[in-house]
């Protein structure tokens, strides 16, 4: 096999930690019907990563073994039936996998233009943190202008792209963090009010800053007590969306608050749907967010950027403390700057 068909890529050796995730040499993908090929200058590190690698979160039927939600790059290739890209388009990509390697295929309804004015580095960080949220807090919880948005977890990468949606788009942002620095970072996002929830109880806290309403929009990635607590924090008529459970999936609610306040307890995981949705969020996403994301009213919050080759480091730093985003380069990423 020749070095044009074959490419670097992080395999997992086995589930476990972070130290099994290795480089290795793999072929180099082809692109099937209805896809491009990009060759990859960047990737984004997420949390699905990170349950994939422990052996919580196996990747869909057909997709890489290999880790990688989302890319930014170039078109290198495109297969039979594509018409929306050509060789040379610089573009990001939402992935049901295989996005730390050297070369990722991917459908050409999850590809979009790299925003104007963007790095592939901050490109690269849009797709999996700006659509989970559109879709989350906007089109399942509906949140509205004048509205207030609870988020836990508000450096994550998640967190930091909820936050900034929110007041980009009228609304005022509520937060939960676990440290007085990154209560300042939430704020300087714009959120009004920072809970560190290691001092305080957060439904006190966004009861008393609401007078009493409580907040209408909850997006909540911790589970277990917070389901509850959520409930009780939640205004009359509120939404409160699950998108993760990091502390337990199984719990105990009060039916009769969620009926006397009129609540709706939604959620959402976006890798496994299929491809008419995720195209059509897509769509969505270029239209609403990318005018925001080019104005530099909303932007990726970028923590940390490692080598490919160290994605282990890049996973030991998601399972420690960081603040927004972490991201791969690749060789070719890292020579065009």
């Amino acid at each position: 096999m020749s070095n044009g068909q074959v490419m670097q890529a992080i395999a997992i050796e086995t589930a476990g930690g972070p130290e099994v995730l290795k480089p290795q040499t793999m072929p180099r993908p082809q692109p099937a019907p209805g896809e491009v090929l990009i060759e990859v200058h960047a990737a984004g590190v997420n949390r699905p990563d990170v349950m994939q690698r422990a052996g919580l979160y196996p990747p869909p039927a057909g997709a890489p073994h290999w880790p990688g939600l989302e890319v930014a790059g170039v078109v290198v290739e495109a297969g039979a039936g594509v018409t929306r890209w050509k060789v040379g388009d610089r573009v990001t990509a939402l992935l049901a996998g295989g996005g730390y390697a050297e070369y990722a295929a991917a459908p050409q309804e999850t590809v979009m233009p790299v925003p104007q004015g963007y790095s592939f580095v901050e490109a690269a960080a849009v797709p999996e943190t700006f659509m989970t949220v559109w879709h989350n807090v906007f089109q399942r919880g509906a949140l509205k202008a004048g509205e207030t948005l609870l988020v836990h977890g508000g450096t994550s990468g998640i967190g930091t792209t909820a936050i900034q949606l929110a007041v980009a788009t009228g609304a005022r942002a509520i937060t939960t963090v676990g440290s007085a620095d990154k209560a300042k970072v939430a704020r300087d996002l714009g959120a009004e009010l920072a809970v560190n929830y290691r001092e305080a109880d957060f439904v006190e806290a966004v009861r008393e800053h609401t007078g009493g309403r409580g907040a209408d929009v909850i997006l909540d990635m911790v589970g277990g007590e917070y389901v509850g607590r959520n409930i009780v924090a939640a205004a009359d008529d509120g939404r409160i969306v699950q998108i993760a459970t990091m502390k337990g999936h199984k719990v105990e609610i009060n039916a009769g608050l969620v009926m006397r306040k009129r609540l709706t307890l939604t959620g959402s995981t976006l890798r496994p749907r299929g491809l008419d949705f995720k195209g059509a969020l897509a769509r969505e996403v270029v239209e609403r967010v990318w005018p925001l994301l080019e104005q530099r009213k909303v932007a990726p919050l970028i923590d940390l950027v490692l080598p490919l080759e160290e994605a282990a480091e890049a996973h030991r730093a998601m399972d420690a403390d960081h603040v927004g985003k972490i991201m791969l380069t690749t060789a070719k990423g890292r020579a065009a700057g």
